[in-house]
């Protein structure tokens, strides 16, 4: 068995899971979040814990109760605390602004470049140079700061571009004659 899996989840109070045969939701203050299981996943629920078991000894249902175990993790830390992913703008006229569920960039190209926001994640502009994402579900947060990233990632050698704030771009050495 996974030993991700063996670890058992603890619900906190104030948060309603509910299990079926196929589906998990979990409902808690910042809203409510959905899990498809897979048929290879039993979930059981033992007081105020979730344990994930492999239906059967394969290397399938090993992988994936530690998976599925790790998925309820996440939706249970993003219904109650949410999920923040902080992007920084680096380079000369770079800037975002924020406008209702939309993020207006401006990163040197000769147009603006305009990214919808899907339900769920809300974007802040504390400065023109930096970005918060915050939203219940991780990987949604994530996917999205990487489709803002993926508009103009940071070059390596002046480091200019759109990075994680928690990146650390290795500059290169220009050439020399």
């Amino acid at each position: 068995m996974s030993r991700v899996a063996k670890n058992p989840i603890t619900v906190p109070a104030g948060i309603d899971v509910t299990l079926s045969a196929h589906q998990v939701s979990v409902k808690g203050p910042l809203g409510t979040l959905n899990q498809s299981l897979n048929t290879d996943v039993a979930v059981e629920r033992q007081g105020d814990a979730l344990l994930c078991k492999a239906t059967n000894d394969t290397m399938q249902s090993n992988a994936m109760s530690g998976t599925i175990r790790a998925l309820l993790a996440n939706m249970i830390v993003g219904v109650t605390k949410g999920f923040e992913r902080k992007l920084t703008l680096i380079g000369v006229g770079y800037r975002a602004q924020a406008a209702g569920d939309a993020l207006n960039l401006s990163l040197g190209y000769s147009h603006p470049v305009v990214h919808k926001m899907p339900s769920g994640v809300k974007v802040a502009t504390p400065t023109q140079t930096e970005i918060v994402l915050t939203g219940t579900n991780k990987q949604q947060v994530g996917q999205v700061a990487a489709e803002i990233r993926a508009y103009r990632p940071p070059e390596p050698y002046k480091g200019k571009g759109v990075r994680y704030a928690d990146e650390v771009v290795i500059l290169k050495e220009t050439k020399k004659k």
